[in-house]
C-alpha cells in the first residue's frame, strides 16, 4: 500500500508577495566624531540593530538595562496557550518582566530582554530527564553569564526567575556579574485550589492508587486541580520557594517580594518597583558586590533554618557564594546556624498545619521572619540591600508599613488564618514542638556526612527527648525505577514495613544526582509505607518529608561504604532534632564490612548522558556535593596542564 505524502513546498499566494528590499529609514544615528574614532565597532553596530528593531534613533543614547528571564511557552495576549511551557513557574514570568520593561522605557531607558528557559523537576521525576536537572543549573548559569557579558553597554541587570534550578542559576549569574548593579525579581507562587490536593501531595497519587488508598476517579480529579493558577512555583516550601526566600534574605530582591502570587496585581507591580530600585542602584553606583557579602550569606542561612528550607539549598547557596568569589558555607556553619535558630514557620510540607506559600506571603513572608530573627539578635543588620538601605532600615520600614497590616488582615478575612500561626515567635514554635530544620549525620555509612530534613519527620516519630531511632533490614536498589516498582507493589516484591530503602548510584557520578521525590512522596502520603526510611547518595525534592537521608558521602561509585550494602543488612538510624546531628550505621561486624567488596550490582546509570558524565567529573574538582556541585576552574586547568 502506497503512502500519501503532503507536498510541503506548496505556499499560499500571499507568500509569494515577498520583499527583496525595505524602505530606508529617515533620520540618522547621533554619532559623534569621538565615537567614530574611538568606540568599538560593536557599540556602533549595536545602534544599527536597535533602530532595526524599531527603537527611535533620537532615543538611542539612553541608558541600557538587561532583563533576563527563564520564560517558557508561547501565550496569546489573553493568556491562552499556543505552545505550553515545561511548567507554571516560567509560564508567566514574562508578564512581570514586561511591567519592568515598560517602566524602564517610560523613564527613557532602553531595556533589552533575553531568555534561558528551565526544566521542571516535577515533570521529570522518575524519568531519565531528571539526570539533567542539577547539571542544567550550571549550564544555565553559564549561558546567562554569557548573555550578560554579550551586552557590554548595559548599566544594570535584572533577573526574573522562579523555580528549582532556573532561579539558583539566575542568582549564580548575577553573583558572577557582581561588579554591576543588579536585582532579582522572584517569579512568584501558584495558588492552591479551593478544593482538592496541592501540587506536592498529588505527586504521590500513583503510589496511593497502587496500594488501594485512592480510587482512579479521585486520582484523576486531584491531578486536574492541583495547579490551580497558571503561573508561579509550587504551593509548598520546596526548592523553588526556598530559593525565592533566600534571594530576598541575601538582599538582592526587594523586601516582601518572595512568594508573591504569580499573576496577581501585587506581583505585577513588583516589576515596576524593581525597575525603580535598579535605576536608583545605577545612579548610586550600588553594585552587587556590596550586597553579596559573607554577612548576607549568613543571613540567608538563618532565614533558611527559620523557614524550614529545602535541603537542595545546601547545593545552591554554596554555588552562589562561589560565583560571587566568596567561600562556600561549610558544613560546620550550616550546623551552627541550625542549632542557633529554630524553625518558626508552619508551611507545607513541614507542618503542623501545612499552610501554603501564598499564606506565608500574606503573613509577612521573609520580612516577618527576619523581624523575629532581629529580636533574637542573630542577623547582620548592616548588610546593604537593593533598596539602597541596610537590612535594619528595611525591617524598620516593614514593621510600620500599611502593607504588613493589610495583607495580614486579608489572610485572616479570606482564609480564617491567624498570621501568628503561620509565622511564629520562637517561644510559640517551641510550644508547638517544631523541630529544627536540618540535621547533619555521620556514621560508618557516611564518613563524609549526610543530610536529613529533620523538621519534616512526623513529630510522633520522635521520643520525648527529641530522638528519632530506627533499626531495620536493608532493601537495596541500584536504579530508581526498580525502587518505585517495589514501593508501588503489593506483591512479593513489595517494600516490607520497617525496611530501610537503600537507593545507590544516584550521586553525581552515578546518575547526575537526580531527585528521588517519587519515593519520598510515597513514604509521606502512603499509609502502607509509613514505617519505612530511605537512605541514598542522591538528593531529594525540597518537598520531601519523613526519615529520608540523602547526600551521603562519599557516593557509592566513588568508593563510599554505602556501596557495600546488601539486602538484609541491618541499618541503624539515629537523629536528634534539637542538636541537629545523627548517625547512619551498618549494624554487624564492622571490620568485616569494611573489607567487603562493593556491591557487584552497583553501576553507573546506563542512560546517563555524556554531558552529565563530564559535569560530574568537573564538579568533583570543586568539592562535589558539599562544595555546591560547581567546578574549580583553576584546579581543572592545573590538571590539564600537567598532562
Amino acid at each position: 500500500m502506497s503512502e500519501k505524502h503532503e507536498n510541503y513546498l506548496n505556499l499560499s499566494e500571499s507568500a509569494y508577495e515577498v520583499r527583496t528590499k525595505a524602505l530606508a529609514r529617515t533620520g540618522s544615528l547621533p554619532f559623534t566624531e569621538e565615537m567614530l574614532k574611538n568606540s568599538p565597532s560593536g557599540d556602533l553596530f549595536g545602534w544599527s540593530h536597535n533602530v532595526g528593531m524599531g527603537w527611535r534613533p533620537d532615543l538611542i543614547t539612553s541608558d541600557q538595562v538587561l532583563i533576563l528571564t527563564t520564560a517558557g511557552g508561547i501565550r496569546e495576549d489573553d493568556g491562552r496557550p499556543v505552545a505550553l511551557g515545561y511548567h507554571t513557574g516560567h509560564w508567566e514570568v514574562n508578564l512581570v518582566a514586561k511591567e519592568a520593561a515598560i517602566d524602564f522605557k517610560e523613564n527613557n531607558w532602553i531595556p533589552f530582554a533575553g531568555h534561558c528557559s528551565d526544566p521542571c523537576d516535577g515533570r521529570t521525576q522518575g524519568t531519565t530527564g531528571m539526570m539533567d536537572s542539577l547539571p542544567y543549573r550550571n549550564s544555565a548559569a553559564e549561558v546567562l553569564g554569557r548573555l550578560i557579558r554579550s551586552l557590554p553597554t548595559a548599566r544594570g541587570l535584572m533577573g526574573v526567575a522562579t523555580c528549582d534550578k532556573g532561579l539558583p542559576a539566575m542568582m549564580m549569574a548575577l553573583a558572577e556579574s557582581k561588579k554591576f548593579p543588579g536585582i532579582l525579581v522572584p517569579g512568584g507562587v501558584t495558588l492552591p485550589p479551593d478544593q482538592g490536593e496541592d501540587a506536592g501531595t498529588v505527586q504521590s497519587i500513583g503510589s496511593r492508587f497502587s496500594h488501594g488508598e485512592i480510587s482512579l476517579k479521585e486520582a484523576a480529579e486531584a491531578g486536574c486541580v492541583a495547579c490551580a493558577s497558571s503561573g508561579g512555583g509550587c504551593q509548598f516550601f520546596g526548592t523553588a520557594a526556598t530559593s525565592q526566600a533566600v534571594a530576598e534574605a541575601l538582599g538582592i530582591a526587594l523586601p516582601h517580594s518572595a512568594l508573591a502570587p504569580s499573576g496577581e496585581e501585587v506581583w505585577l507591580e513588583m516589576g515596576r518597583t524593581s525597575s525603580r530600585a535598579l535605576r536608583d542602584m545605577v545612579r548610586n553606583e550600588l553594585s552587587l558586590n556590596r550586597i553579596l557579602t559573607p554577612g548576607a550569606f549568613k543571613n540567608a542561612m538563618l532565614v533558611h533554618a527559620a523557614m524550614g528550607g529545602s535541603t537542595n539549598l545546601l547545593l545552591h547557596l554554596p554555588a552562589i557564594a562561589r560565583s560571587a568569589g566568596l567561600e562556600a558555607p561549610s558544613l560546620e556553619q550550616w550546623l551552627e546556624v541550625n542549632r542557633l535558630v529554630p524553625r518558626i514557620v508552619d508551611v507545607l510540607p513541614n507542618g503542623p498545619n501545612n499552610f501554603m506559600t501564598v499564606q506565608v506571603f500574606l503573613a509577612g513572608g521573609v520580612q516577618e521572619v527576619m523581624l523575629h530573627l532581629r529580636e533574637m539578635g542573630v542577623l547582620d543588620l548592616n548588610c546593604l540591600t537593593v533598596t539602597g538601605k541596610n537590612l535594619d532600615q528595611n525591617l524598620d520600614d516593614w514593621e510600620k508599613s500599611e502593607r504588613r497590616i493589610r495583607f495580614k488582615e486579608i489572610l485572616y478575612t479570606k482564609d480564617g488564618v491567624d498570621p501568628n500561626d503561620v509565622i511564629m515567635s520562637p517561644d510559640k514554635a517551641s510550644e508547638k514542638g517544631l523541630a529544627r530544620t536540618l540535621a547533619f549525620l555521620s556514621g560508618n555509612l557516611a564518613p563524609q556526612g549526610a543530610i536529613v530534613k529533620s523538621t519534616s519527620i512526623s513529630p510522633n516519630l520522635y521520643s520525648s527527648s527529641g530522638n528519632y531511632y530506627h533499626e531495620g533490614r536493608a532493601r537495596v536498589f541500584y536504579d530508581e525505577s526498580s525502587a518505585i516498582a517495589s514501593v508501588k507493589s503489593t506483591g512479593d516484591q513489595r517494600v516490607l514495613p520497617g525496611e530501610v530503602i537503600v537507593l545507590l548510584g544516584r550521586g553525581p557520578m552515578g546518575a547526575g544526582m537526580p531527585e528521588t521525590a517519587q519515593i519520598t512522596s510515597a513514604l509521606k502520603y502512603t499509609k502502607a509505607l509509613s514505617e519505612n526510611a530511605l537512605i541514598t547518595d542522591g538528593r531529594f525534592s525540597g518537598f520531601s518529608s519523613g526519615p529520608c537521608i540523602g547526600h551521603i558521602g562519599p557516593e557509592a561509585l566513588s568508593g563510599g561504604p554505602v556501596g557495600k550494602l546488601r539486602d538484609g543488612d541491618q541499618i541503624k538510624i539515629e537523629i536528634n532534632k534539637d542538636h541537629c546531628v545523627g548517625r547512619i550505621d551498618y549494624m554487624g561486624d564492622v571490620e568485616a564490612f569494611q573489607k567487603r567488596p562493593m556491591n557487584p550490582n552497583l553501576r553507573e546509570d546506563p542512560n546517563m548522558p555524556e554531558s552529565v558524565k563530564l559535569w560530574a567529573a568537573l564538579q568533583n574538582t570543586g568539592g562535589g556535593t558539599w562544595g555546591g556541585c560547581v567546578p574549580n576552574v583553576g584546579e581543572i586547568i592545573k590538571k590539564l596542564n600537567s598532562l
